[in-house]
């Protein structure tokens, strides 16, 4: 092995918590060396997550509006078709130039990026091939994999992950998904736009997570009158013959399948990592465990982002990198852990953040509850946008937003205004007193923090 590399921090994952804690600390003047096995920085949410899945999305929009909504809009298109090798191209095209613009940001902060899979073999100190790499402070960011089905193992071909459903070469004739959370959905959605029968088989009564009864109840109803198949309560057994078998209320259910789309939930990623050597602890969730200041027990060794605990979102592992990088430089790092929005892109969009009505309803917390609807809306309707609505909460008593969820067009634009009002520890009716331009569909935001005092001007 060659001789010992010393950097002030050493970041072990390029994904967004990676790369931006590396940046961060470069910019507070650390020496950094950045490590990651692929080749291109970004990690999963760049290269085969978010970006690649949001390009698929807005290719199957497009064609969506094309078909159903072109010719009210006065637009005359004849013959239609898909080329899925053209769609899969802008979507590579998309990521490679993203990937490149993280590299060149790299180089620009004199980040030292180093290819290949680290391993710890002191709490101080990593083995990249035959380099030995020490600092004093070491971050995991080495992100989370897809949640395997013991019985039903991923082959990459009929049984697959996120990773080969943003890939596949043509539409696939009956496409069942496993699992109605945010990925299965918005992927299960983008190959439904594009021609496939799909089936989404959710083991909870609801899909559509955490979300409250009224939002889902609406959410579901969209997406079937799409043509989702959505089956809730069903527990899947196995894939046989070209079906996939569930069970639900002591009775079998089969769904034909020539590809199962298994999409249950993420895992952390450490494999291989070496945690032993460096002597970190993990949870009984096999999460790294960590203090308030996302350090694990080990001395100068810290973890960010989906490998401990907390929602697996992008945003959440980038505002854990700047809270780390400006700790370890002596700054006063600050991170809100309540106010982390979450967003399902299908069409239309769920977007909640904070506290939902169903919860302040089972924690016995008195509330106030402002909803408008898009309906009312007019931008919405010049966007065929006026399915859903504004749901703001507020606690009886002082007024302060206690949370939102919005399920809508663009909901996860429009759900940063109230994050901001949350966190200078706004009220309702502050959101309801900002000035929102018209027409746009973000009024409809203002009109239900007004009809949490049930003062909304556009509705009964």
């Amino acid at each position: 092995m060659s001789a010992s590399t010393t950097f002030d921090l050493i970041v072990i994952g390029a994904g967004p918590g990676g790369y931006v804690c590396a940046f961060r600390s470069a910019q507070l003047g650390l020496k950094v060396a950045l490590i990651d096995k692929r080749k291109e920085l970004g990690g999963t949410c760049l290269n085969v997550g978010c970006i690649p899945s949001k390009a698929l999305l807005a290719s199957s929009e497009h064609f969506a509006f094309t078909q159903l909504h072109a010719a009210a809009h006065g637009i005359k298109v004849n013959g239609v078709s898909i080329d899925v090798p053209t769609m899969l191209k802008k979507k590579e095209d998309i990521v490679a130039k993203m990937t490149g613009g993280i590299a060149m940001l790299a180089k620009a902060r004199k980040v030292t990026v180093i290819n290949g899979e680290a391993k710890f073999t002191a709490a101080n100190t990593v083995a990249v091939g035959d380099q030995s790499l020490t600092a004093k402070n070491i971050v995991i960011a080495t992100g989370s994999a897809p949640v395997e089905l013991p019985f039903m193992k991923f082959d990459g071909k009929t049984v697959v992950s996120s990773d080969q459903a943003i890939a596949f070469t043509e539409v696939p004739k009956k496409l069942v998904v496993v699992g109605g959370g945010a990925i299965g959905l918005e992927l299960g959605s983008v190959w439904a736009r594009l021609g496939a029968d799909v089936t989404i088989v959710e083991f909870l009564p609801q899909i559509g997570g955490a979300a409250d009864a009224d939002v889902i109840r609406n959410f579901t109803r969209i997406l079937q009158k799409q043509g989702l198949k959505i089956e809730v309560n069903a527990k899947v057994t196995g894939l046989k013959d070209g079906k996939l078998t569930a069970e639900r209320d002591g009775k079998t259910l089969e769904f034909p399948a020539d590809k199962v789309l298994v999409s249950v939930g993420r895992r952390p990623y450490t494999d291989g990592l070496g945690l032993d050597k460096a002597g970190v602890e993990l949870t009984d969730k096999k999460r790294i465990k960590v203090d308030a200041h996302l350090k694990t027990n080990a001395a100068g060794v810290w973890a960010i982002g989906d490998v401990i605990d907390g929602p697996m979102l992008a945003h959440k592992a980038e505002e854990d990198g700047v809270a780390v990088a400006e700790w370890i430089a002596g700054k006063a790092g600050h991170i809100n852990w309540d106010l982390m929005p979450a967003i399902i892109y299908t069409d239309p969009e769920i977007a909640t953040v904070g506290m939902g009505e169903d919860a302040a309803k089972k924690a016995e917390i008195k509330v106030n509850v402002g909803k408008f609807n898009f309906a009312a809306n007019a931008r919405a309707h010049a966007n065929d946008g006026a399915d859903g609505f504004v749901k703001i909460i507020a606690d009886a008593t002082t007024d302060k937003i206690l949370g939102a969820q919005i399920l809508g067009k663009n909901a996860g634009e429009l759900i940063s205004e109230i994050v901001t009002h949350m966190e200078y520890g706004g009220s309702a009716e502050d959101l309801a007193r900002t000035i929102h331009a018209h027409p746009t569909m973000s009024e409809a935001v203002k009109e239900a923090g007004l009809a949490v005092s049930k003062s909304a001007l556009h509705a009964f």
